[in-house]
């Protein structure tokens, strides 16, 4: 397990990690110290808990923020694949309809042919 050092507000905490996760880790807790210090140029000294505290709600409030707007993407991107897959339902049918009606048409041409190939044959026995 590796270990890195993380500092908010000016102190330095001594973390474990998981091997590779020590340059996220870090990127995290410096977004973190920058709430805290932000919360701190707000409010100036209120005490270490109450500032982490306030910090922690408001990164769970951004967290709560992107999962509202997550689910609307997700609902969202059901109704397009439903959209998608109803109009692929409607293009097979359509696909399939055309199919028969050109198997209609090819059904009376070849008929038509068959007559019209047919009366001369008969028009010349008459003569």
């Amino acid at each position: 397990m590796a270990q890195v050092t993380v500092t908010i507000d000016g102190k330095a905490y001594r973390m474990a990690c998981e091997e590779g996760q020590e340059g996220h880790l870090t990127e995290l807790a410096g977004q973190f110290d920058r709430y805290v210090s932000h919360l701190k140029g707000q409010f100036g000294e209120i005490g270490d808990l109450r500032l982490t505290v306030m910090a922690g709600i408001m990164v769970m409030d951004e967290l709560s923020e992107v999962n509202r707007r997550l689910a609307a993407i997700e609902g969202e991107l059901s109704g397009l694949r439903d959209g998608r897959d109803s109009a692929m339902t409607g293009m097979a049918e359509r696909d399939q309809q055309v199919a028969h009606a050109m198997l209609d048409l090819a059904e009376k041409l070849n008929g038509i042919t068959r007559k019209l190939t047919q009366r001369p044959a008969a028009a010349t026995q008459d003569a």
